[in-house]
Formats: structure tokens, sequence, C-alpha cells
């Protein structure tokens, strides 16, 4: 290499340095088989707290079977994006399914489909918010939302966690009435657990005239009768509200939609860039996930929810037992905040030593001080799953 190609590669090998120095290097583990809450990883047999498979759906023999009738039928890719040929039969049959388990919100509602739930993030904030636009996010929203709302160049203001006077005050101060507005935020806080005063935000945003985009990443599938997700869960109705859906969380496959009414929808249709300029998903995981959806809103749907609701209430308990500082979560995601990095990790690779994968979560994916460990549930999990982690938890 030349020297100035040794100065370039010197400052990464520093900065992975100091990412190491303070603890906090990421590193991927390697599942043999399918993604299950018992798997073998990196060659050993754990129990996985770690996936976000809430209904356990992401090895149901059902849901394989057509991801295979689905590649037998469509084929393997694509070929191209949803505008030029890569739109198929079972993309549109997909949107529809969503738009009608989902869009009891609207009165004429439409569902658009999205390769990844990253990627309709990007899409709904930069095709409805830009500049000269007025946006109002969570200050815990996810990655996504965050990133799409400083790719859209809006004017920013964020709001505290879940702080709705705080909201109401900022769009109460803003003088320019003409301009559009969008508040932002997820149903379910993916670190913490916690759901968003979601009737509230829709007050607020019916009072200011602003769009209300929700991403219901950690509840779709789980909240709401039949699992129809966070707006369902509440009885919410309203044209202001554009909801964000993912599906490789509780319905176990891949992709995103976005479910608003029509009108909205065929505006992402024709200027939202990360659909419009990306190859459109397989047809084949668009089948499947059609598939999932009909086992959601089924009775086995109910009965997998009944069984997630049941370990979640055996977790908290648990969690209160421990020595460390539960947070206050009645969803699938169950933190347990350690504190220092160190002692995360250290607690994580204890209980890995013991057949059980529990993620540590370290800054900067949430603030310095509060590293933690972080159980996901899944239907999947069984009652002796739980105790064997209560027995570690307890005893370390």
């Amino acid at each position: 290499m030349t020297r100035s190609s040794d100065a370039l590669f010197d400052a990464l090998k520093q900065g992975l340095a100091d990412i190491d120095a303070r603890g906090l290097r990421r590193r991927r583990r390697t599942i043999d088989g399918a993604n299950s809450a018992h798997m073998t990883v990196d060659g050993r047999a754990m129990i996985g707290f770690a996936s976000n498979d809430y209904l356990g759906l992401a090895a149901h023999e059902a849901i394989r079977a057509a991801l295979a009738e689905g590649a037998s039928r469509y084929g393997a890719g694509s070929g191209g994006s949803h505008l030029l040929g890569g739109h198929s039969r079972a993309h549109a049959q997909l949107e529809d399914d969503l738009a009608a388990f989902s869009g009891g919100f609207v009165d004429d509602p439409r569902a658009l489909y999205f390769s990844t739930g990253y990627m309709a993030n990007l899409a709904v904030l930069t095709t409805l918010a830009g500049r000269g636009t007025l946006v109002f996010p969570d200050a815990l929203n996810h990655a996504s939302l965050i990133d799409g709302v400083r790719l859209s160049r809006a004017q920013t203001q964020i709001y505290p966690h879940a702080d709705i006077d705080a909201l109401d005050a900022m769009l109460d101060a803003s003088r320019d009435e003409t301009a559009t507005k969008l508040i932002v935020t997820d149903s379910v806080f993916s670190m913490d657990g916690d759901i968003a005063p979601l009737a509230r935000l829709v007050d607020v945003a019916e009072k200011y005239g602003a769009w209300l985009v929700v991403d219901d990443a950690h509840g779709f599938g789980v909240l709401g009768p039949q699992g129809r997700g966070a707006l369902s869960a509440c009885a919410l109705r309203s044209p202001h509200l554009v909801y964000v859906g993912t599906l490789g969380k509780a319905a176990g496959v891949a992709g995103a939609f976005v479910c608003a009414d029509a009108t909205v929808i065929e505006w992402l249709v024709q200027r939202a860039r990360p659909y419009i300029f990306t190859t459109a998903s397989p047809p084949a995981v668009a089948h499947a996930v059609s598939a999932s959806v009909k086992i959601i809103a089924s009775d086995e749907g109910d009965q997998r929810r009944a069984h997630l609701a049941s370990l979640i209430e055996t977790t908290r308990a648990m969690l209160k037992r421990t020595r460390w500082l539960p947070v206050e979560s009645r969803t699938a995601v169950q933190p347990l905040v350690i504190g220092g990095n160190d002692e995360t990790v250290a607690l994580a690779a204890a209980l890995d030593a013991q057949g059980l994968w529990v993620p540590a979560i370290r800054p900067p994916t949430v603030p310095s001080g509060t590293s933690r460990l972080r159980i996901s549930l899944s239907a999947a999990h069984t009652a002796d799953d739980l105790a064997r982690l209560d027995h570690a938890l307890t005893t370390l």
C-alpha cells in the first residue's frame, strides 16, 4: 500500500481500537438451521432470547411451504423495480391482504409493500416531508425514523419521549400555519418495550392538521384484535394516520408495508425514491407473507398471542426478583438495565455459557450508563425456557 493508503487504514484501525476500548465492539453470531427459540448458534445448542420472531412463525411449516410454492410459481427473483416489470401478482395480492387486515383506521385504505422496514420509513418521511416541512419526532424513535427525518431536510423539533404536553406546546408555538407538519413515533419502543400514547397523539395531530406517522414494527401481529396492530388495539381512526408495519418480526418472513388513505399511497408510488429506485423483493417472499397474515388472523394466531402474553407476565415477575433494574414493559420486549458496558457484556457472556442467548445492548443504541440485556420473547418459548433463564439470572 502507498503511504496515503496506510493513513486511510490506520484511521479505521484506530477507530476500531477505540470501539474495543469502550467495550462496544459488535459481533455477529451464525445460526445453523431455522431461526427459532431453540437453535444451533456457532455450533452450540442455545435458547435464543435475541430474535423478534414474536409469534414463532419464522419456522412455521405452512409458511415454509408457501415460500416454496411461491418460488415454484414466480421464480427466484422479481426481475425489476415495481414500476419496471417487477410487480407480480403475489405483491399485488399481499398489498390487498395488508390493507384489509390493518387498514381499518381510514375509510379508503391501501397498502404498499417494501423490501425492509428501514426502506419503508425512509420512503414515508422523505416523501411526505421536505424543506419547508415541520417534523416532530419522539426522542426515542428507531434509527430508521431518525435517518428518514434527517434525509427529508425538514425543520425538526424533537419532543421528549412520550411527552404529549411538550409536543402540543411545540406545535402551538410553530408560527408557519401553512407548513406541512408531521408527528413521528414508534408504537412499541424497541429498547424499552413501552407503548406510545397513540390516542393522545391522534388528538394532537388532528388539532394541528398534522400527519401522524406510526412505526408499528414491534406491534404488528401481536397487538390488537387478531394482531391487527397498535392502532387497532387503541381503536383509532383518523385520515391523518400513516401506518408502517414490519413483516420480518411477528410475521416471521421479511419486508414491511405502509398503509394509509389511498391518496397517500399513490403519492408514495409516484414520489418515494426508496420504492421507485430499487428492485422489488422476490415474489415468493410476498406469497409467504400472505400465508403468514392468514395465520396471524386465525384462531392459531390468537392462541400464540395468548401464550406470548402469559410468557410476558412470567418474565415481568421474574425480572423483578433480580438484583438489576427491569424496565416497565407489557410487551414482548423485556429489558433489564445493568448499567456499565463491561458488566453487561460479562453478564451476557455468563448466560451464553449456560446456553442462553440474551444480547447486550450498549451505547449508542441506548444512553451511556443504561447498557442492558434485552430479552425478546416468542410464542415458541416454553415455561421451561423461562425457568432456565430465571435460575441463571438469580444465581449469577
